[in-house]
């Protein structure tokens, strides 16, 4: 494995990821993460949409969440919103559609470097964390490239009187892309942010053919460019829904959080 830094080449077959914000390039400033409702919220099965996609651009161009009534996996990419269908399918949604569960930002990159793998998922996320500047800040991601292997999952949209999502991803198809280009687009939020979103790094892909793409269970990263900004504001808006007026938000069990993240 080898890294190209943003300012020239790092060359070596010893030379691993460690380096891979450490000579990073500064390239913009501080941005606010916008969220509408909780995880908790949603692993209540608080699946009504507060929030249309139309205002959710309005507070950023980045991002992911889910759809009204779990229906699929959602993308923000370059302000357009994707859905990715449970069959994989990936379309461009109006404006109209609703929300229950998004987070954007309007992204400027702090830091940008080239990596050169292959590495998966576990260590390129142990190594970004190990370089951030603080565990206790929030973290948007977009990596864009080349990766051997995606395994990507979707959710199917789901019926009154909704089950908890824990009840949904026991039946949820995945779908194993191979050799592809694309987008990854996530977040990073603290451990003490747990009821409020996924701890540690959460990813959602689609393909540079707008073809492919999901919630992103395992990667292997050929040759991609990261680029991360820093953001010290967050901004949450609460559902007035009865479902989460009435629903039981107690913190989750990390055990919760893995059955539907991993």
């Amino acid at each position: 494995m080898r890294l190209r830094q943003a300012m020239g080449v790092t060359t070596g077959a010893a030379i691993g990821l460690a380096t891979l914000l450490a000579g990073c390039q500064a390239t913009g400033g501080r941005d606010v993460v916008y969220q509408t409702s909780t995880i908790d919220a949603l692993l209540s099965g608080v699946y009504d949409g507060p929030l249309t996609c139309g205002q959710l651009k309005e507070h950023g161009d980045i991002g992911l969440g889910t759809f009204e009534a779990l229906d699929g996996e959602m993308v923000v990419v370059d302000a357009t919103v994707y859905r990715i269908d449970s069959a994989g399918r990936v379309q461009a949604v109006p404006d109209a559609v609703r929300t229950p569960f998004a987070v954007v930002t309007p992204f400027e990159a702090d830091q940008s470097c080239e990596l050169i793998g292959p590495m998966d998922y576990t260590p390129l996320a142990a190594e970004l964390d190990r370089r951030l500047p603080s565990a206790n800040l929030i973290y948007a991601v977009r990596i864009t490239g080349r990766f051997d292997r995606v395994l990507t999952r979707s959710v199917p949209r789901q019926k009154r009187p909704y089950p908890p999502l824990t009840e949904v991803v026991k039946g949820q198809p995945t779908f194993e892309l191979r050799g592809v280009t694309g987008t990854m687009v996530g977040f990073r939020f603290p451990a003490y942010a747990g009821s409020l979103n996924v701890p540690g790094w959460h990813l959602h892909f689609v393909d540079a053919g707008r073809q492919l793409g999901g919630h992103v269970l395992e990667l292997t990263a050929r040759e991609v460019r990261v680029e991360l900004d820093v953001c010290d504001g967050l901004r949450v808006s609460l559902p007035r829904s009865d479902g989460f007026l009435h629903a039981d938000l107690a913190p989750r069990s990390a055990d919760e959080m893995h059955q539907v993240e991993k």
